[in-house]
This record gives structure tokens, C-alpha cells and sequence, in this order.
């Protein structure tokens, strides 16, 4: 495996971005070998950028290797668009996750995917591979599919041309049927998943729509189980959770212009 990062990796930035890149969700430590065969670069680099990294507060050295330092926490947090909308947010997250007692995602759009900014669950959340700071395909999720729907015409297009990884027997995979699903989003301001990213997982979201160009700033969801969870009754609550966000949001930048 080597890293996702598909900068440009002949400069010194590049390859930095590499190294970090190298790190997974799931990494804590990892040794300078295997640094070197995920990045394909040299060791004698790897291991000088890893020793400026550890200055730089943005990787650590451990005893197995390296793992990303809390510098890059620190940096990710002076993010302003996802810092300010965590902030705003956040209330609305807690008193769905009160209501439902469910796992619920706040999450925005990122390339062809869905970054998940924040996930609140309890000691029974649902196994969802979701997780913050982590990725899922748009075409196959709650969040993406009501991030999609709400996206540009190029957007749109771009994902429904490309090939749509089946990560189910459930997933939609054929373009038609997602573009007339996405029609539907669209037009209920809800979308539904059941079981397309996940065997046993439903979800329902709806985007956080900006006030003035009616574009999806993100999305929220509740997910959880089939054993015990439909999606269907918490609709209304997903809805007014997003709009009560997206109306936060509107008057905060009011108030700041």
C-alpha cells in the first residue's frame, strides 16, 4: 500500500506530504521502513524529513518509529470554515444524539468524498466505519448522497461518470438509478441509506443548506443499527437539526459582516 497523497512528489513539500500522508486512520506507529516502501522514496530521505518533521512538532518519535505529532491537531483546528461550523454546530449534534440515542456525523464535501468533521455516539453507537477525520465515498452514503444532491451540475457529473465502487450487494451502483435518487434527495431535502456503505447500517441525513446561494455547506445524520434502528422516524429531527445550523451559521456571518 502507498500513500493517497497525489501531489507532486519531485519537491521537497511533495514528499513531505507523502510522509504524512503515509499515516492511516488506523496507524499509531509506524517504522521507518514502512514509511519507505508506502511513500516509495528514499530512506536516507525519509528518515531526514522525519527528524525535521519531529522538530517541527508534526510527526513524534516513538520507539517502533514515528506518529503524527498534536501539532498537526493544533493546525487542523485553526481550519476556519470547519472550525467555525464545528462550533455552531456542535449544540445541534448533541441534542440529536439526546433525542435519538443514536451515532450522529456532521460531515462536509471533499473532493468526491465525504470528510467527516465530528461523530457523537454512546457506548451502543452503531459499527459504522465512519470516523472523524476519516473519508467515505459520496455516491454510498447518507451524508454524501445529501451533499451530492446539492452540489454543482460539474459535481454531479463528474461522479456519476466515474465508476461507482459497489461496497455492497446494496450499494447503488449504476448511474441512472443514483442520478433519479439524488433527484429525490434533492427535491425532499432528505436522503435515506440502507446498508450501501455497510452491511447492518441504516442512516438518514439532510444538508445544511447556505441561506443565500442555497449550496450544501455540509451534512447531518443519525445512523445505526438494523437490529434496532429505523431511519424513517428521525427524519424530521435530521431536517430541523440542519436547519437550525444552517440558520447559525447565516447569522453569524451577518453579525461579523
Amino acid at each position: 500500500m502507498t500513500s493517497e497523497y497525489s501531489g507532486v512528489p519531485d519537491t521537497v513539500i511533495g514528499k513531505v506530504m507523502l510522509i504524512l500522508h503515509a499515516f492511516e486512520v488506523d496507524d499509531h506507529d509506524l517504522p521507518l521502513a514502512e514509511i519507505v516502501r508506502r511513500t516509495g522514496l528514499h530512506k536516507a530521505t525519509v528518515h531526514r524529513l522525519a527528524r525535521e518533521l519531529v522538530e517541527a512538532r508534526m510527526l513524534d518519535r516513538t520507539e517502533i518509529g514515528y506518529r503524527l505529532s498534536g501539532g498537526l491537531f493544533e493546525l487542523g483546528m485553526r481550519a476556519s470554515v470547519e472550525r467555525s461550523l464545528l462550533e455552531i454546530a456542535m449544540p445541534f449534534l448533541q441534542d440529536l444524539y439526546a433525542r435519538t440515542r443514536e451515532t450522529v456525523h456532521l460531515g462536509v464535501l471533499d473532493g468526491h468524498e465525504v470528510l467527516y468533521v465530528a461523530k457523537i455516539g454512546g457506548h451502543r453507537q452503531a459499527s459504522a466505519p465512519s470516523r472523524t477525520g476519516g473519508r467515505m465515498p459520496l455516491h454510498c452514503t447518507g451524508i454524501g448522497k445529501a451533499l451530492l444532491a446539492h452540489s454543482d451540475v460539474e459535481l454531479r457529473q463528474e461522479v456519476l461518470s466515474a465508476p461507482l465502487a459497489r461496497r455492497t450487494p446494496r450499494t447503488i451502483i449504476a448511474p441512472g438509478l443514483l442520478a433519479a435518487h439524488l433527484d429525490t434527495v434533492r427535491e425532499n431535502g432528505i436522503a435515506f441509506e440502507y446498508e450501501e456503505s455497510t452491511i447492518g447500517i441504516a442512516c438518514v441525513a439532510a444538508p445544511i443548506l447556505d441561506v443565500g446561494t442555497n449550496d450544501a455547506v455540509a451534512a447531518v445524520s443519525v445512523t445505526g443499527p438494523l437490529t434496532r434502528y429505523r431511519p424513517e422516524p428521525h427524519a424530521d429531527a435530521v431536517r430541523a437539526a440542519a436547519t437550525g445550523i444552517a440558520a447559525t451559521l447565516h447569522r453569524r456571518r451577518a453579525l461579523q459582516n
